[in-house]
């Protein structure tokens, strides 16, 4: 049944529009028109705050008291995503850190099950590792760290439904590889890596589109040599991650980023640990001890692990750190995900024929209520 959402405002094509109404059908947005031209017999809701697209999170450990690794099931999936979701994600994809080839299979079947089951908010499923490069390892366990061979090919291409997301060191892996991989329709990311600026560029040439939280275990941008981190900088093909929780990279270094390429080359991500949507001070990860103090997650000798991030905090940040508006932030929140997994048609805009996956913000950026598939 057709039904009529009437914001305050609304974040419409990149600005905030008064006066419009947002028209529901089922699962999908049916157009957005004049608040005063709906036609009669539509129920309509007045909504005092902003309507925006709902925040797509591709970086998602854990949240609710789940970590993902450790609950590969369709169980521990719904209770990520439900702790999510109070805070404005509507859809994210369940992020698998480096484990072995079993916990990985186990992982991608969880996901396939749980969007056949309709729990809300999957999009599929991201494997940051095991395929990186140690010397890059940041919180992940040298020991599950491996070379990429037909054998890992399999697990990472096991998904049926949804989106697939891996996270890999380009230097560590051929290029035929990577090649095969976009072509059975996965995303590829550069993260954990040391690569050199041509080895990321071959990466990219092959079919690389994204950077796993940028600047963050990962090679420098160097006088001589560019790094990865100037790859990413340096490739309109790349859409990079940010984790912006004034851990992870100073404020400073990620406005620098942004002046290097438009907006849309960059989204916001959590790497949220289980302690999002919880009041977990502490929790284990593959065996370390990690303790959650003023917001930030770390191992007993100080090694960051993942982040206690929410997506609407990560938008409001944007806002306060970087110094960008409202609707960019949002944007990197919801349609520059979108774009990279390949989902820009159905996800990440309020628009027609777009997924109703709505937020509704207070003025502080504050989530007051999150629709997912029109509910």
């Amino acid at each position: 049944m057709m039904h009529a959402l009437i914001p305050t405002r609304a974040l419409v094509d990149g600005a905030l529009r008064e006066d419009v109404a947002v028209l529901i059908d089922g699962a999908r947005i049916a157009g957005v028109v004049p608040a005063d031209a709906i036609s009669a017999g539509v129920e309509s809701r007045h909504l005092d705050g902003m309507l925006v697209p709902g925040f797509i999170d591709t970086q998602v450990n854990g949240g609710g008291g789940v970590l993902f690794n450790d609950a590969p099931t369709v169980e521990g999936i719904a209770a990520i995503g439900a702790a999510h979701r109070r805070f404005g994600t509507t859809g994210f994809l369940p992020t698998l850190i480096s484990d072995d080839l079993d916990v990985i299979r186990r992982a991608v079947a969880a996901v396939d099950a749980a969007i056949a089951a309709g729990i809300p908010g999957v999009l599929g499923i991201h494997i940051e590792g095991p395929f990186l490069n140690a010397d890059r390892k940041g919180i992940h366990s040298a020991e599950k760290i491996r070379l990429l061979d037909a054998e890992g090919i399999t697990a990472l291409t096991g998904l049926t439904r949804g989106r697939t997301l891996v996270t890999l060191a380009p230097e560590r892996v051929a290029v035929s590889d990577i090649e095969q991989l976009v072509a059975a329709g996965v995303v590829v990311a550069a993260g954990h890596t040391n690569a050199r600026y041509d080895q990321a560029k071959a990466a990219v040439a092959a079919g690389m589109r994204g950077v796993t939280h940028l600047f963050n275990a990962m090679s420098p941008l160097g006088s001589r040599e560019p790094g990865m981190v100037g790859a990413a900088l340096d490739s309109g093909e790349l859409v990079c991650g940010l984790i912006v929780d004034g851990h992870h990279v100073n404020p400073a270094t990620l406005r620098l980023a942004l002046r290097c390429k438009p907006a849309s080359g960059f989204m916001l991500v959590t790497d949220a640990m289980p302690s999002v949507g919880s009041d977990a001070s502490e929790f284990v990860l593959q065996g370390r001890h990690i303790t959650v103090k003023d917001g930030a997650c770390r191992s007993d000798d100080g090694t960051l692990a993942g982040s206690h991030l929410d997506m609407a905090a990560a938008v409001r940040n944007a806002v306060s750190m970087l110094g960008v508006d409202l609707a960019t932030a949002v944007t990197m929140a919801s349609a520059s995900p979108a774009a990279l997994m390949g989902l820009g048609d159905t996800h990440g805009r309020i628009a027609t024929g777009q997924a109703a996956d709505v937020v509704l913000l207070d003025d502080a950026g504050q989530v007051r209520e999150t629709w997912i598939g029109g509910a």
